[in-house]
């Protein structure tokens, strides 16, 4: 897994505090509770899987030997899809479906509007020495080293095609290091999940196709930092290695490298929903405890509020930070800080209190239910009030 990354703390503090004030809105994040996180298990709603092929149109990619890795990237992008839309509780979503240019930031949005699970960016890598081989896999976060961020700078530089690229991405220079601090925060949220889901193709990489394991990396992709889900980018191997080259240049290498994505694409899907079925299991033993204790459930003192948002820096709870609602309550609960929404004893009215929150925005604002000041399960709630 990742080596913890160690820095500077006042240096830190200095350089990512010039960078919070670009549009607040974007370092809002989504942290809710496991059945909030993989809600669409617990619902049987389909997992929504957007697959990324890079580049594409006049912007060709690396060109190592001589291949083009918009072409190759949007093979295998499609492979994978053809694959996994074989599930009937998977829907596929496609960046690009031929080859035609799509703004970096553009590609985050068709992720955003379909309310993706899980985000899937795919390329080829680049070196210098044509002795560099292996598929990596990427995930936002600082760069552990020099070659971490060349390779981000590499893919970063796409948005020098665009125009209006200072507009799209506050300024950010792909080739200032100072820059990436501030990537790191939209996707802080989901860093875990998109761990665990680059580490499943990773581990497919290595086990179904014994490639060399160059394990999961951090590094400050600005396709990835507009993302509101689990995101991954996978490097599939080295176009400037004439062996790696060719095989990812050919039919049976991009279909191999297909199935190995699909395959750890489902894997990922599978233990999430196993997690969510484990922590329903406690959640229920839970319950049975504290009622055999002998936990009165007096109606009075129970009280439930909207969840909008977490995240780990204190974010100012005015109206301007969370689209026009009025009122939010902030509350540190533990390493994070949470931002409610509505207060009342009545459900029917905080159900129009959550209504009102997705109307703003939050789509996946969810009701929370207090026993005086201690947070309860809202089944429990709900049976106090009958």
């Amino acid at each position: 897994m990742i080596a913890q990354l160690t820095f500077n703390s006042i240096l830190f503090r200095s350089i990512a505090m010039r960078f919070l004030s670009i549009k607040l809105v974007l370092v809002l994040y989504f942290i809710f509770s496991s059945n909030q996180l993989y809600g669409c298990f617990l619902s049987n709603q389909t997992f929504v899987v957007v697959l990324d092929a890079g580049h594409g149109g006049h912007d060709s990619g690396n060109r190592g030997n001589g291949y083009y890795e918009k072409n190759i990237a949007l093979n295998i992008a499609l492979n994978i899809g053809k694959i996994l839309e074989k599930y009937d509780d998977i829907k596929v979503i496609y960046t690009r479906k031929s080859d035609k240019f799509v703004k970096l930031v553009d590609r985050a949005r068709i992720a955003n509007k379909a309310d993706a699970d899980l985000f899937i960016s795919i390329h080829c890598d680049a070196f210098s020495s044509s002795k560099a081989f292996g598929a990596g896999t990427f995930v936002l976060g600082l760069h552990a080293n020099q070659r971490n961020f060349e390779i981000a700078k590499r893919e970063n530089s796409v948005i020098f095609y665009e125009e209006d690229y200072e507009k799209n991405y506050d300024g950010f220079d792909p080739n200032n290091p100072e820059s990436v601090i501030s990537l790191t925060l939209m996707q802080e949220t989901y860093s875990n999940q998109s761990i665990d889901a680059a580490a499943s193709i990773q581990k497919s990489f290595v086990s179904n196709l014994g490639r060399k394991d160059r394990t999961v990396k951090q590094a400050g992709f600005v396709v990835l930092k507009y993302t509101y889900m689990p995101s991954v980018l996978v490097e599939t191997g080295f176009l400037t290695n004439k062996r790696e080259g060719a095989y990812l240049n050919s039919k049976k290498g991009q279909n191999e490298m297909s199935k190995a994505i699909a395959k750890a694409i489902v894997n990922y899907k599978n233990e999430l929903e196993k997690g969510v079925m484990n922590q329903e299991v406690f959640d229920r033993k839970e319950t049975a405890n504290e009622n055999t204790k002998g936990i009165t459930k007096k109606h009075n003192n129970i009280r439930f509020m909207v969840q909008l948002a977490a995240s780990k820096k204190p974010i100012d709870p005015k109206p301007h930070n969370f689209k026009g609602l009025k009122n939010i309550v902030r509350d540190k609960q533990g390493t994070f800080y949470k931002y409610y929404f509505g207060n009342s004893n009545s459900y029917k009215q905080i159900q129009k209190e959550q209504k009102k929150a997705r109307k703003a925005g939050f789509k996946s604002a969810f009701i929370v239910s207090f026993r005086g000041n201690k947070k309860i399960r809202l089944s429990e709630a709900l049976d106090a009030l009958k």
